[in-house]
């Protein structure tokens, strides 16, 4: 149920479905399949698909073009909210602004200009046509809707809540929903509800290193540092763990731990690439 089919995609973005199922013969794209076996791409995917197409229009060689997905690819991984991206050709640079950030892809060539805004917009009435067949469905398990709260979460944050709820109802240990659904709590403030979600998490699953870290961060915000640190240790396949326990290191005057932190934290982040 979660994600978009072949044909979805290739209607949103104008790429003939073969030429969608190309990028993913290729390895560019790693889509999660439906029951029965048919691709469901993400929203992440749909990005690099679309600029794709704009590499493609602007007649950049399949050499060059591939390239620069290839890194477009990682970058995106890395950007909390993609509805905020605008992706475009500066000169001879594919360029990714985010908010006042901006990241050079790769040396390009052509025109290259859109706001992912647009697409997400696009993108949403997918999700929400999801949202209203699964309310409908009695057929749905609760990863079916976990998948489709991450669906919601890219382009219609205010309704992935329900899908994470649902989810939970189905499986109350479902760690992950938990997870997602503490951090929608701890990004509105709402932190009882978000530490109440993590603890039920790691209670499903004692050795979950982002329920783990997410709690660390809730006592940092509530300056109760010492506890904060205690999660963060409990966490240490999370590279902001250590990066917030080389802070926390520094504050006490731990110079020595302070920089095996940031160490580890580095080679965590080196390692992700």
């Amino acid at each position: 149920m979660g994600g978009y089919s072949t044909r979805e995609v290739s209607d949103l973005i104008g790429l003939k479905p073969d030429q969608v199922r190309h990028y993913v013969r290729r390895d560019l794209l790693d889509p999660a399949r439906g029951v029965k076996g048919e691709y469901r791409f993400t929203f992440q995917d749909v990005v690099l698909l679309r600029t794709a197409k704009g590499l493609l229009d602007a007649e950049v060689t399949t050499r060059k073009a591939y390239k620069v997905l290839l890194k477009l690819k990682t970058e995106l991984g890395q950007i909390p909210s993609l509805a905020a991206v605008r992706i475009f050709a500066d000169g001879n640079n594919v360029v990714v602004r985010e908010d006042n950030q901006v990241w050079d892809v790769e040396t390009g060539q052509g025109h290259l200009d859109f706001t992912v805004q647009e697409l997400a917009d696009n993108v949403a009435s997918l999700a929400n046509r999801n949202l209203i067949v699964a309310k409908e469905s009695e057929e749905l398990d609760s990863d079916e809707w976990y998948n489709l709260g991450l669906d919601l979460e890219e382009v219609d944050s205010n309704k992935a809540p329900d899908a994470y709820r649902r989810a939970l109802e189905l499986d109350p240990k479902n760690a992950d929903a938990h997870v997602n659904l503490g951090r929608l709590y701890q990004l509105r403030g709402d932190l009882k509800h978000a530490k109440r979600h993590y603890e039920l998490a790691a209670m499903a699953v004692p050795s979950h290193q982002l329920a783990l870290y997410n709690m660390g961060t809730v006592f940092d915000e509530l300056d109760e540092v010492e506890r904060a640190a205690t999660f963060y240790r409990k966490a240490p396949a999370v590279p902001d763990a250590h990066y917030n326990l080389a802070r926390i290191c520094e504050l006490q005057g731990d110079e020595v731990s302070a920089l095996r932190h940031m160490r580890e934290y580095r080679q965590l982040v080196d390692a992700d690439g």
